[in-house]
């Protein structure tokens, strides 16, 4: 940058008289000396004055005063420091009130209070300061908050107090509900000590002497430049005050520890206004630890706004070991390059609160290089791009932000960026809330993520990341992508009403998904696609207006320990060469089909509960060839299993039961394999076997069904071997309308209508017993 620091120049100060200071005898105080036992003095021969003052006996000692510490190093045109009285005069022996001269008494009872304030009102600051040691009439009078609000305005401007308690920080109040009776005479005090930047007012000030006697201690300049340039000044402890205006192409580099505040009637930010059209328009360097800038807009609005030496150009500029504090700033770029705010390099550590970073034409907060922060209660939107951007390494602590409308991403983390996001409000930007990408790997707590444009968040290109107890709704797009590579931490979020699907996972995306509470989505709760493999477990996934849990195109991960219920579709799909596994899921309650594998889906499913779909627990169709272990399945309003289309899969060690029709039905040229299930208390069928259907049936034990135990049909052709069919309330097993079948050492007893049923016609091979065995439990039928 070709700027020159403004420390490095010289102030260009107006000329102003120094007054004399009388010397004072510093081992003298006023506390040494009882308030009942003083007289004023008011210079020589005072005493016989018959219009002298004199202070009431028995009043406390200088209550009404402002303390020391407060206005310290303010001198009087005499001297006394603002807020203390002069020296008196001690009285020997006792206390004795001496008799009030007339006037002294009309003055201290007898004149109107509204003659006293009128004559007040004409007074400055320290002139009531000592007014009020006259009396206790006095006191309260002199402490009227009417008059120092007048004094208070006219020094700073604040149509509501600032109060200053301790270094870097500042807040306006409003009188009425301040809690001490007096606010202004409060906040004067507290901002007593400082120099004024005002336009035009310097040179009439050090002009005017006798009109602003007593304020000697104040400093007034007429660029910020100037005020800058007398940090070194006498009596100044680094406050500066920048009166209304606009300030233009000053070169504002802060190395120390200053103070600056915006100081205006109504709001302050909005009546100070700081641009630069050529440079950054505040930079902080080393050195400047702990410094303030408050209550003021900073612009940086260069004419030529798409230079591209614009981009280490910026409205506030933060570098390498300096921590300064930015509060109830705005804060305006109209370059299209760089950034509003840049925090870069080690030890790079602002603290940045209730500031309006918005309508910037490029990114609004850029923080990067080992860069850190606290970013608080700030309202950043309607930036051209990223509202946050965070990169190599950069790990700022953000809490509360308001991050909305983005033409772009809300908070684009990259490079490595990481950081801590906690309690935000990021909605309706124009890409996703909040993107992660190439390593990445910052940590977001409780905001809320919503309406975005696109998605919600989109986590990529091996990005990683926590996303913790956030809630993510009514996005145009998924509540949560997550892509090439990637593998960020879900959990504990709620992800809902999205107008498409709740979690997204594909293009080789992983993740841990857990805990969530996944609702109201358009479409699947979670879509796990092309070759993606995430561990999704302890979810709530339900009331979708789709699918549960949607799993295709080679898609994998583990799925289990998941409450998957009430979903408009089936409660979870695999497809096109898809292998998952599910394991200890509860799945229930759908309106259509619990799980459903077709056109190739493949994987594990076991130790799940399925239970009271409108349609089947589980269907298997189109090349689909699951491994089905370990389930119950029960309550299904159209079977337990259902195989259909060319279905194939291994059912084994499940218990089916109480299903309203068949507990397994097999049919359409399908051919699974169904060892050791028990399949029970069905209200139809146990196993219906139809249309061209076959399959091996192994070591099941079939017993108490409604109908037969197994009903095999129209040209179906299965083998049963080591079955355990009984107690059934039909048949053990129907064989009819040319259907076939295998028999094979299995064990068929008191069934109500016999153990073997076969229809006229129907051929038999039978295996591992005698034919007269069969047919002794078995009834023909023509």
């Amino acid at each position: 940058m070709n700027s020159v620091r403004a420390t490095n120049r010289r102030p260009r100060r107006v000329s102003r008289p120094r007054p004399v200071q009388p010397e004072r005898n510093n081992g003298e105080r006023d506390e040494d000396v009882p308030a009942d036992m003083v007289a004023e003095e008011s210079g020589p021969g005072a005493q016989n004055s018959p219009y002298q003052l004199r202070r009431k006996s028995l009043l406390p000692k200088r209550s009404a005063c402002p303390t020391k510490s407060s206005m310290e190093g303010a001198s009087t045109s005499t001297t006394e420091t603002f807020g203390h009285r002069a020296k008196r005069a001690r009285v020997s022996g006792k206390s004795q009130d001496l008799p009030a001269a007339p006037a002294e008494q009309y003055l201290q009872e007898k004149l109107p209070d509204e003659v006293v304030l009128k004559i007040f009102s004409y007074l400055l600051e320290q002139d009531l300061c000592q007014a009020a040691c006259v009396c206790k009439r006095f006191s309260e009078l002199a402490n009227d908050p009417i008059l120092w609000k007048r004094l208070y305005m006219e020094v700073f401007e604040y149509t509501r107090p600032m109060m200053h308690p301790e270094p870097g920080k500042f807040y306006q109040i409003n009188p009425e509900e301040y809690e001490q009776p007096n606010p202004w005479k409060e906040s004067f005090q507290q901002l007593y000590k400082g120099a004024h930047v005002k336009p035009g007012f310097a040179e009439h000030f050090y002009s005017n002497p006798a009109r602003y006697k007593g304020r000697e201690n104040m400093l007034y300049y007429d660029t910020i430049e100037d005020a800058l340039g007398g940090v070194q000044e006498a009596h100044f402890d680094g406050l500066i005050f920048v009166h209304s205006g606009i300030y233009t192409d000053e070169w504002i580099y802060i190395e120390s520890p200053i103070t600056m505040i915006g100081a205006a009637p109504g709001k302050v930010a909005d009546k100070v206004v700081i641009e630069n059209t050529r440079d950054s328009t505040f930079v902080f360097m080393e050195g400047s630890e702990d410094a303030y800038v408050g209550y003021m807009t900073i612009k940086f609005n260069p004419d030529d706004k798409s230079a591209q030496h614009h981009n280490a150009h910026h409205c506030l500029e933060i570098t390498v070991n300096c921590s300064p504090n930015i509060d109830h700033c705005i804060i305006r770029s109209t370059c299209t390059v760089g950034s509003a705010v840049c925090v870069s390099g080690q030890g790079a550590c602002p603290t940045i609160k209730h500031c309006n970073i918005s309508d910037c034409e490029n990114v609004g907060l850029y923080i990067t290089d080992h860069a850190q922060g606290i970013y608080e209660d700030n309202e950043i939107s309607n930036n051209a791009l990223a509202g946050i951007w965070v990169k190599n390494h950069g790990n700022p602590i953000i809490r509360r932000n308001h991050i909305h409308h983005g033409r772009d991403v809300g908070v684009f983390t990259f490079d490595h960026g990481m950081g801590y996001f906690e309690s935000c409000n990021i909605h309706r930007n124009r890409i996703a809330g909040f993107e992660v990408k190439a390593y990445a790997n910052p940590t977001v707590v409780r905001c809320e993520i919503h309406h975005g444009q696109t998605g919600g968040i989109y986590v990529h290109e091996k990005g990683r990341g926590q996303f913790i107890e956030n809630k993510i709704y009514a996005n145009n797009f998924a509540g949560v992508w997550i892509t090439s590579n990637s593998d960020p931490t879900i959990r504990g979020n709620s992800i809902y009403n999205g107008n498409q699907g709740g979690v997204y996972i594909f293009g080789d995306g992983r993740g841990l998904i857990e805990m969530n509470d996944i609702y109201g989505n358009a479409l699947a709760g979670i879509q796990i696609r092309t070759n993606s493999c995430p561990i999704v477990r302890h979810n709530k996934i339900h009331d979708g207006q789709h699918g549960g849990i949607y799993v295709h195109e080679k898609g994998q991960g583990v799925i289990e320990e998941n409450e998957v219920y009430s979903n408009t579709l089936a409660g979870v799909w695999v497809t096109t060469g898809s292998t998952p596994v599910l394991r200890r899921n509860r799945i229930h309650s759908g309106k259509q089909v619990g799980v459903y594998f077709y056109d190739n889906g493949h994987g594990v499913l076991e130790d799940n509960d399925i239970y009271n779909h409108m349609y089947s627990g589980v269907q298997i169709r189109t090349g689909s060839n699951p491994k089905i272990r370990r389930n119950k399945i029960w309550g299904g309003q159209n079977g337990g299993i259902l195989v259909y289309n060319s279905g194939l899969g291994f059912i084994e060690d499940n218990e089916i039961f109480d299903n309203a029709m068949a507990g397994v039905w097999i049919k359409t040229d399908s051919n699974p394999t169904l060892r050791r299930n028990k399949i029970h208390d069905g209200r139809d069928g146990g196993i219906c076997i139809f249309n061209g259907g076959r399959g091996l049936l192994e070591e099941n034990d079939i017993f108490r069904n409604a109908q037969a135990g197994v009903l095999i049909s129209t040209n179906s052709h299965p083998v049963l071997r080591k079955n355990r069919i009984f107690d059934g309330f039909a048949a053990g097993i129907e064989i009819t309308n040319h259907a076939t079948a295998t028999l094979e050492g299995n064990q068929i007893f008191n069934n109500r209508f016999g153990g073997l049923f076969l229809a006229s016609g129907v051929n038999v091979t039978m295996k591992g017993r005698s034919r007269k065995s069969y047919l002794a439990h078995y009834t023909q039928c023509d």
